[in-house]
């Protein structure tokens, strides 16, 4: 398996992907909290300097409007009345101080009694006392730096008499803000918390996703894939559950016509390869191999197979290639076979002969022995001489006498008509296809003949003299059933043992490349004639 090779690479591996997954979280969250709980105190401290300078100002004009304070604020020695309404007010109200001075600064109320008869601090008490306005002020006092709220003391008939100062220190705002940057601190920890987890359930999520793998791994095993894919010589496409392109190598691409990949990307597979059926592998799910279709006016090989998860198709996978290059490889295959087979008939019976001639001359018969020899030359360069002059191509006359000396050996009597002539074969016609035609036929005349009745024989007869190239050949054997005529062609359908079924389905698909046809009838010597029909020029 890839992935588990991939894991063995401990160079490429660094910190986890999950590790690393729950840091970039947690930074993340940490960041947004701090910048968000920093925001939220400013906001709070502003929230709560506003609040307890109204409501210091709500106190300073409640207390102005007073009557008690008006009557007493006028008199020179207010016997401690504005001291007592002061300090009970300031205990239920919560306020730092609360000053009641005259029009002219002077004190006449303050937490420290010590300071009553004084002049009020802080310079902030010309609006009131001189405009009349009531307002909220920052100033530093004797008791520390505070929040005042000012309003100016109205007598009946409108008069400035007097102010009253409600104050709050910015020490006791400041601790309070400390409470709520507390809370903000709390809910940082919790949303690191939430974080945290979410971090582990996303990661681990992912990491079931892509298998595992990290991704220096995934990079790895995608440029590994690539690079494998693109060295296969073979074209490859790949298609997702809604049949469109998800990749295609340069072979595909320049296959089908296109320059690059993204001219096949996301395409719908008919768009691409109308042939290639693979709507059907997402449907049914079946593997194929080894079908024939069009691209672009080339026949194209196919093998498809689909893409499956967790038990699920979720795409499938088309290698294609081009039919002539497979062609060209069972040609050279087919040369071999044929030359290989040929060099071992002649081998064997030339040793036979070799054995037979050695023993006549041991015996004292060395006149039976010499007119072995010339029967044998006789006849062989009789064969050799009648096919260079009626068949004139090297590949069809080795591949003859091949099978003439394969025929010796299974002790068959092959017959070559000496009235046959093949020497007007069109270049365009393939020798190997020709090959292919007579040597399937052949064969499958040579075992006819062996399992007949009848002394085994195998006439082939060969003719180019009309529009056709025009192939018989006749075996001794027991002939086709006529039942089993219609299946004979059909791929994998034998009488013979299971690896067999093949040869006359070759045929017919040269035949078939040809435009050609083929008959089968009675032979004379009992057993099937197959004629081959081929025309020299294709119609159309």
């Amino acid at each position: 398996m890839p992935f588990a090779a991939i894991r063995r690479k401990p160079h490429i591996i660094h910190s986890s992907l999950k590790t690393r997954m729950i840091l970039l979280v947690c930074l993340l969250v940490l960041s947004l909290t701090l910048v968000a709980g920093a925001m939220y105190t400013a906001m709070i401290g502003e929230i709560l300097e506003e609040k307890i300078g109204k409501q210091a100002l709500q106190v300073a004009q409640t207390v102005a409007k007073i009557p008690l304070v008006r009557r007493q604020i006028i008199k020179l020695h207010p016997e401690g009345e504005l001291q007592r309404l002061a300090e009970e007010i300031r205990q239920q109200t919560g306020a730092e101080f609360i000053v009641i001075g005259n029009i002219e600064g002077v004190r006449f109320s303050h937490p420290n009694p010590d300071r009553i008869g004084q002049k009020m601090v802080g310079g902030d008490n010309a609006p009131a006392l001189e405009r009349g306005e009531s307002y909220v002020s920052r100033a530093v006092g004797t008791l520390g730096p505070s929040i005042r709220g000012k309003a100016p003391i109205i007598s009946k008939d409108d008069g400035i008499i007097g102010v009253v100062s409600v104050g709050y220190l910015l020490e006791d705002v400041h601790h309070i803000v400390q409470e709520q940057q507390l809370k903000v601190g709390v809910l940082v920890g919790i949303l690191m918390l939430i974080g945290v987890f979410g971090a582990v359930h996303i990661s681990n999520h992912v990491k079931q996703q892509i298998f595992g793998l990290e991704p220096e791994q995934i990079a790895w095993l995608f440029n590994e894939r690539a690079t494998i894919i693109e060295s296969i010589r073979e074209g490859i496409v790949a298609i997702d559950r809604d049949a469109c392109v998800t990749v295609a190598n340069r072979v595909a691409i320049e296959s089908v016509g296109c320059k690059t990949e993204d001219e096949l990307l996301g395409k719908h597979i008919r768009e691409v390869l109308p042939g290639a059926h693979l709507r059907k592998v997402l449907d049914g799910g079946a593997q194929r191999f080894d079908n024939e279709f069009e691209v672009s006016g080339t026949m194209m090989i196919l093998n498809t197979v689909p893409m499956i998860e967790n038990g699920k198709i979720v795409g499938a996978v088309a290698s294609f290639r081009r039919k002539d290059e497979l062609d060209i490889i069972a040609k050279q295959l087919s040369q071999v076979k044929e030359y290989s087979e040929m060099l071992r008939a002649q081998t064997h019976e030339y040793s036979n002969k070799l054995h037979t001639i050695a023993g006549l001359i041991q015996i004292g018969h060395e006149k039976e022995a010499l007119d072995l020899i010339g029967k044998e030359t006789a006849g062989y360069q009789g064969l050799i001489a009648f096919l260079a002059k009626a068949v004139p191509f090297p590949v069809l006359a080795a591949f003859l006498i091949g099978k003439y000396n394969h025929a010796q050996e299974l002790h068959i009597n092959f017959i070559i008509d000496p009235e046959s002539q093949l020497t007007t074969v069109p270049d365009e016609l393939s020798r190997e296809k020709l090959v292919t035609i007579l040597g399937n036929l052949i064969d499958n005349a040579f075992d006819a003949a062996l399992h007949g009745k009848n002394p085994p024989r195998v006439t082939l007869s060969m003719t180019d003299s009309g529009n056709d190239l025009v192939f018989e050949v006749g075996d001794s054997g027991a002939g086709i059933p006529p039942e089993l005529v219609k299946k004979i062609f059909d791929r994998g359908f034998t009488t013979k043992q299971q690896d067999r079924g093949h040869g006359l389905y070759l045929v017919m698909t040269a035949l078939q490349d040809f435009g050609g046809e083929i008959t089968l009838g009675d032979s004379e010597l009992g057993g099937a004639l197959f004629t081959a029909f081929i025309p020299k020029r294709k119609n159309g």
